[in-house]
């Protein structure tokens, strides 16, 4: 009987193609201390959102400095020689692997913290799409990480820029939350405003500073309606972080990070 990997592969509309990997990439000099090369944004794969049973994932304009720790998965035979996110083909033996938001491809250090090993993958895919896991590593990468035995490991991935060889110090301004919190939804706020049109003029600030998944809520208040700029949900700690830095350096610097109250 074939086993059941962990990963959870599924097939998107818009040329995502989810949990599955990519081509060889020449891996072995980079697992041996190498820089890291230049990448090219790919033209597919790279949406400013999408949603997936029924969660929207913002696509990050930028890797840098993007730091996250969770559950690593993985999977192989199924989907080799099946086409990725990015328009590759996934090769299981090739050191690749998929990410819900960061940009692709780039590339991620892996440190297992179960076993303290670390291995370097380039992300070129979108997945997994399991509560609580943040990457799905191919078979080589799973197999160099110590991931291919129990299926999945607590993991934490640090992304590499051009010319680096090993990850950066990043500071968090929010502590990692609990597993049990994985699936409270969180949300940018942006701005809140009694009159409508103030909450439009950000929106379409936001817009033109190509941020098009800011939207207007409304709150009912004891003082009356209330008109909310938020981007969001967001699932992921992490991933919200990463998009109130994205945007306090676009100048948006009212941006903060909210948990959903009972009227969403």
């Amino acid at each position: 009987m074939r086993r059941r990997h962990l990963g959870f592969p599924l097939l998107l509309v818009f040329t995502l193609s989810a949990c599955t990997f990519g081509v060889p990439i020449g891996n072995e000099a980079q697992q041996q201390g190498s820089v890291t090369p230049k990448t090219t944004r790919s033209e597919r794969g790279n949406p400013s959102s999408y949603v997936v049973f029924g969660k929207r994932y913002h696509v990050l304009d930028s890797a840098a400095g993007f730091r996250q720790r969770g559950i690593a998965s993985w999977y192989g035979t199924k989907f080799h020689g099946r086409s990725t996110s990015s328009g590759e083909v996934y090769n299981m033996h090739a050191m690749t692997a998929a990410h819900k938001t960061l940009p692709i491809p780039v590339y991620v250090h892996v440190k297992n913290l179960d076993n303290g090993r670390s291995i370097v993958v380039r992300v070129n895919d979108r997945g997994p799409f399991i509560t609580g896991r943040i990457i799905d590593l191919s078979y080589a990468a799973a197999k160099k990480l110590g991931v291919d035995g129990p299926g999945t490991a607590n993991v934490e991935i640090s992304t590499l820029r051009e010319g680096e060889s090993k990850p950066i110090s990043v500071v968090r301004s929010i502590p990692l939350t609990d597993e049990a919190d994985f699936n409270i939804p969180l949300f940018i706020q942006m701005g809140s405003f009694s009159n409508p049109v103030n909450a439009n003029n950000l929106v379409k600030n936001l817009i033109d500073a190509n941020e098009s998944t800011a939207r207007v809520s409304h709150l009912q208040t004891d003082q009356g309606l209330y008109y909310r700029v938020r981007v969001g949900p967001l699932f992921d700690i992490d991933e919200a972080n990463a998009i109130v830095r994205r945007l306090k350096t676009k100048g948006f610097q009212t941006a903060r990070i909210v948990v959903a109250d009972a009227t969403e």
